[in-house]
């Protein structure tokens, strides 16, 4: 899955230099809140597949290839393909509420598979690598964060909001079945992702 994404993401990049389609392919596919205001409403899925530079694809790709193989192995390619793609969704979701400017990319999604490895290090704190790589990333998202507050540009809304969906949606899809994750959690991330969703969706709609 995670070289199938990868694949497609390239394809689309290419082909818009390609076929002279790049603005086009934007336009059309980015998140911006008041042409989802409108209806389209596909712009929550098109912007995890559209890239605005060769530098964005580059580091996009390759921290989607290095993290998705590992947590790939772990969920297993359905969960993980559920994980990546709603991650994106929520991450676009929070960038629409908040976010007045249009946006692109596979980075909601990907700040998706850093929380992954947050709810991996909160589910199995006992185990010391976990634990160790959990905090690895912790201080990646904090530095990425940080990168993204000196970078106007870049929807760190949306980042942020992928995040979220990211720690909590291991909780709903769960772990391959060796690993039983209690109910509660699993209720409870539930009914986060949900208020979440509905409070930033009503906010968007609603936002001039």
């Amino acid at each position: 899955m995670t070289e199938g994404i990868l694949a497609i993401i390239i394809f689309v990049y290419v082909f818009g230099i390609f076929t002279n389609s790049t603005d086009a392919i934007i336009n059309y596919g980015a998140m911006y809140r008041p042409l989802v205001q409108f209806g389209q409403w596909w712009r929550f899925i098109t912007p995890i597949f559209i890239h605005l530079s060769f530098l964005h694809i580059l580091m996009n790709g390759i921290s989607l290839y290095y993290v998705g193989i590992q947590l790939e192995k772990i969920f297993g390619h359905i969960r993980f393909l559920v994980i990546f793609m709603l991650s994106g969704i929520f991450g676009n979701i929070a960038g629409f509420a908040f976010s007045n400017g249009a946006s692109a990319g596979a980075s909601t999604a990907i700040f998706g598979l850093f929380g992954v490895f947050l709810m991996l290090g909160e589910t199995f704190h006992d185990n010391m690598y976990v634990r160790r790589m959990s905090q690895s990333f912790l201080l990646l998202i904090v530095l990425n964060i940080g990168f993204d507050l000196m970078s106007p540009d870049i929807d760190i809304i949306g980042h942020i909001g992928g995040l979220i969906a990211g720690f909590l949606l291991p909780y709903v899809v769960g772990l391959p079945s060796e690993f039983k994750i209690p109910m509660v959690k699993k209720i409870l991330a539930l009914i986060v992702l949900l208020v979440f969703a509905y409070f930033c969706l009503k906010t968007g709609y609603f936002a001039n």
